[in-house]
């Protein structure tokens, strides 16, 4: 049975109450038991915002564009949100809030919520519970959601698997030279920036990426910015703007969509599967003795995991 608590921060994001959105993030992103009753709550509510990722490596100026973005989304009709998945503290686990730091000035804006989450040593930078923190932003009333990846170079590639549209940031230096171009960023990206245009190489780069997306099948868009001087940001917010209307009528859009929920039903399979073969291995006896006899040199590693996996009682 639900809790009035638990009601009452249903009841408040759903109102688009800041104070209600953000505990029921946190109840989410801490993976409490009242997660599941809190996405029950509002996941018939949903479905109507779109997401927007934005990836590249460190420095690629992710933070200063998204942040420049803003008022251009805002002026177009959006009602905009911002996650920033930072990488997680290793003494407190939490995120380290390196993106708010930069984008002071979106957060006190109060049209604008803005929350950074800590990526948990997540596959790809993204955090396992960013899709239910999308939806519950989404039912807020948040239409123009954009989610800022940990900056960590060509893994980047998962934010792919969560939003609707990616878009891939590149820079004139800092590692971004042609050979990182050919890497997996080019395979996953709808829209490529390159950032601080402004720069010597900036040209170079451009043309670059022209020619290792141009024959890919998404055909995406490749564009210059200076997030810096704010040259090109009118253009990235209207070429997002135009894809997300086209994304409304598009056949192969709402396949991408159900793409997505199969493949987070199947994450969620798995990650309960791991979490009892977890609990079971903690419980069997056997488990510890096949270490001694791994520390022993009495049987390798995989016929090691082979007859533990027979010996476990599903």
């Amino acid at each position: 049975m639900i809790s009035d608590a638990v009601s009452g921060i249903v009841k408040g994001l759903l109102q688009g109450d800041k104070r209600s959105i953000a505990r029921a993030i946190s109840i989410i992103d801490n993976n409490e038991a009242d997660s599941q009753v809190i996405i029950q709550g509002i996941f018939n509510k949903t479905g109507n915002a779109k997401t927007v990722g934005f990836t590249g490596s460190a420095g690629a100026g992710k933070s200063t564009l998204i942040g420049k973005l803003i008022p251009q989304f805002q002026s177009l009709g959006y009602s905009v949100a911002i996650l920033a998945v930072d990488p997680t503290s290793p003494v407190s686990g939490g995120a380290i809030l390196g993106d708010r730091v930069r984008m002071q000035r979106v957060a006190s804006d109060d049209r604008v919520f803005m929350r950074s989450v800590a990526s948990r040593g997540s596959i790809g930078g993204i955090s396992k519970s960013l899709r239910n923190i999308v939806r519950v932003l989404d039912a807020a009333g948040y239409d123009l959601i954009l989610i800022e990846s940990v900056g960590a170079g060509q893994a980047q590639v998962e934010i792919s698997r969560v939003v609707d549209l990616t878009a891939v940031l590149y820079t004139p230096y800092a590692g971004d030279n042609i050979q990182n171009v050919k890497a997996g960023l080019t395979e996953v990206g709808d829209l490529y920036v390159v950032n601080k245009a402004d720069l010597e190489g900036a040209g170079l780069l451009f043309n670059s990426i022209l020619d290792f997306v141009g024959d890919t099948q998404k055909k995406p868009v490749v564009l210059k910015v200076s997030a810096r001087t704010g040259k090109g940001i009118k253009e990235i917010a209207a070429t997002i703007d135009k894809m997300i209307k086209e994304m409304t009528t598009d056949q192969k859009e709402k396949e991408k969509e159900k793409k997505k929920l199969e493949l987070e039903l199947r994450d969620m399979v798995l990650n309960m599967i791991e979490e009892k073969a977890s609990a079971m291995l903690d419980q069997n006896s056997k488990y510890y003795d096949f270490v001694d006899k791994l520390v022993n040199k009495k049987i390798d590693p995989f016929l090691a995991a082979e007859e533990l996996t027979r010996s476990i009682s599903w």
